[in-house]
């Protein structure tokens, strides 16, 4: 049985880790969070230590790895996308491996140095990028790898997730916390893409404020138009329903259905992590690179709100 910390306890992807360790029969030994709302472990793991303060969490899990019986084995970091760093440095030499949401880091100067410290440590540092395990996705890959290696795809995707306002006053809507829409909401998706369609070449960005980015990619094997929304006034305009979620990813028009299959993505990011066969730092690093190249572009940004419709529907493909 493995002994686990976890560093953002209370934020929204938590409990799906710590249901991922509970299922696989491992122990949650101690949970850090700056806000108290953690309630939640009293129905996964109600003898976990619980801490507020970061130098008594610090404590607690460095008296823990001075004992064989008690040491922490992976630490979990679920913590704000511009702490990871800090956390995940933390864990390495603090002795454990260390589990990280995505985004892993912002750039591509950062997936180095965690490389250079995991050689330094002895430890590694394991990345959730739970679309590379998901079936509908694993099978278009293979369906790809069987097509012949010159032949390039069309590929459409869009990702619309509606955001109420409380998005804005949080840190997720801080672009010097998030790092933005594409960072914050796009980053698993640009990591499919490169899993499904190789190297990066060429990048546009089209568009991009606090709510909504969009622009173009080619990858060795495909050209990509993307856009990403937390407006729920674009799902109307996309899906012509009040829903708050909208994805969509076509190849060659033809649609990739994959809105089911997500439940138990982070248990078998977990298995294959235990096994020693998840997704490390330089699995990590082309999507990092794509979306540090996106904050860094320049995009003319129409400045009415009448043009902004307008861009948008191009984006969707619907008529003006």
């Amino acid at each position: 049985m493995k002994k686990f910390g976890i560093i953002g306890a209370s934020g929204y992807v938590a409990p799906r880790h710590m249901r991922a360790i509970k299922a696989l029969g491992h122990q949650l030994v101690v949970a850090y969070d700056v806000n108290d709302s953690v309630g939640i472990i009293d129905s996964i793991y109600p003898d976990s230590y619980f801490f507020c303060e970061f130098e008594r969490f610090l404590e607690f899990a460095s008296n823990a790895q001075s004992n064989p019986d008690s040491k922490i084995d992976y630490m979990v970091v679920c913590s704000p996308n511009h702490l990871h760093r800090a956390h995940i440095s933390m864990g390495l030499r603090l002795g454990c491996d260390v589990i990280c949401e995505k985004p892993l880091v912002p750039t591509g100067d950062d997936v180095s140095y965690l490389a250079d410290l995991e050689v330094n440590t002895g430890h590694r540092v394991w990345n959730i990028l739970q679309l590379r395990h998901h079936e509908a996705i694993i099978n278009l890959r293979k369906k790809i790898a069987k097509m012949p290696s010159d032949q390039q795809f069309e590929v459409d995707l869009t990702y619309i997730t509606s955001r109420g306002r409380w998005y804005m006053e949080s840190w997720k809507g801080d672009p010097r916390k998030s790092f933005g829409i594409e960072t914050n909401i796009g980053i698993h998706f640009f990591d499919m893409l490169h899993f499904l369609f190789g190297s990066l070449k060429y990048s546009e960005l089209h568009y991009s404020d606090n709510v909504r980015a969009g622009g173009f990619l080619e990858y060795e094997r495909a050209i990509v138009r993307w856009f990403l929304s937390i407006n729920r006034g674009d799902v109307e305009l996309a899906a012509g329903n009040d829903k708050s979620t909208y994805r969509s990813i076509t190849v060659d028009d033809e649609e990739i259905e994959f809105s089911e299959g997500f439940t138990d993505l982070h248990t078998t990011s977990y298995q294959h992590i235990l096994a020693g066969s998840g997704f490390g730092v330089e699995d990590a690093r082309a999507c990092i690179e794509t979306v540090e190249t996106l904050r860094r572009a320049s995009a003319k940004n129409p400045e009415s709100q009448e043009n902004i419709g307008r861009l948008v529907r191009l984006f969707l493909a619907q008529p003006t």
